[in-house]
């Protein structure tokens, strides 16, 4: 392209200036670095603490001044030997069995949802959707009530037990995550489930060979959501697991640095924050690629 070329010509007469590229696409360059730094600012300062040879959280500092892993030794030695790694394999299998067990009664009540026709259909949809509004926290005090009850018949499933615990979040997360996999199931055709049924399939059959494979992005992101939930929950778990000190989770656990003084224990809280965030990063990023196909297939209105 050379000087004389009537579109070289054009393309410098019409390319905008720096006023005016901003007014137009700049400033969302800003918005999106500033979120980006709102977001990761939190993220370095806790990585900055877990690596810090000072444990306070007044002395610290942005950037380590001598990093040493004095935070991690005194997380797994220090007197009292906190089970650190019992908090942390506790929050494993609650968050683990809590994702599975979530994704498959989900996954049952949207398939009854979207593929059979029964009185009561849309109330129950609708039922479904008005309980999720109250959190588990509003109810709290019943649930602690209830699960001493429980303990007195059902040892193994009352206070102070995970099992207890996985019972409660199974219980609060079938509204929202349900519909959501009932929207997905409406994108899959229901001429396959006619062709199975000319083939012989039941529904069961139909279900857990055809509806499941096709919806594997949504149950991912169900099953991640989930997870991530149940690391993150601290309220529930703090009343449900009051007591008993090796069946806490890993937010639990931690908590007793927090109520100990952040000056005295805060390199330590921060060390035991960034060990239990790893299974969560690792996760996120082997079903990154589910994430996005999955809610926006999901989100359609019946």
């Amino acid at each position: 392209m050379t000087a004389a070329d009537p579109s070289a010509t054009d393309f410098v007469r019409h390319k905008p200036s720096k006023r005016v590229w901003f007014r137009r696409t700049g400033w969302r360059h800003l918005v999106a670095l500033a979120a980006l730094a709102f977001a990761l600012f939190p993220v370095l300062w806790v990585v900055s603490a877990a690596f810090s040879s000072n444990s306070g959280l007044a002395r610290q500092s942005f950037v380590p001044e001598e990093p040493s892993l004095d935070n991690f030794r005194a997380l797994m030695t220090e007197p009292g030997h906190p089970p650190f790694w019992r908090w942390f394999a506790n929050s494993m299998l609650i968050g683990t069995v809590t994702a599975f067990v979530t994704v498959f009664l989900c996954a049952l009540g949207a398939y009854a949802f979207s593929r059979l026709r029964f009185r009561g259909r849309r109330p129950g949809m609708l039922a479904l959707l008005l309980i999720q509004m109250f959190p588990n926290l509003l109810a709290v005090v019943a649930l602690f009530l209830f699960m001493t009850r429980i303990k007195g018949l059902f040892p193994a499933v009352g206070l102070g037990t995970s099992w207890g615990l996985i019972f409660i979040y199974l219980g609060g997360a079938l509204g929202v995550n349900t519909y959501l996999i009932k929207g997905f199931f409406d994108t899959i055709p229901q001429s396959l489930d006619e062709a199975a049924r000319i083939d012989g399939c039941s529904h069961s059959q139909t279900f857990f060979k055809i509806i499941l494979p096709l919806a594997a992005p949504v149950l991912a992101v169900i099953g991640l959501l989930s997870f991530i939930a149940t690391q993150a929950e601290y309220i529930v778990a703090s009343v449900i697991l009051s007591g008993n000190d090796e069946n806490k989770t890993l937010a639990v656990g931690l908590s007793n640095y927090v109520l100990a003084g952040f000056d005295r224990r805060w390199g330590p809280f921060a060390a035991g924050a960034l060990i239990g965030a790893i299974p969560v990063v690792l996760l996120f990023l082997f079903l990154q690629r589910f994430i996005v196909s999955g809610l926006t297939s999901g989100a359609v209105k019946e």
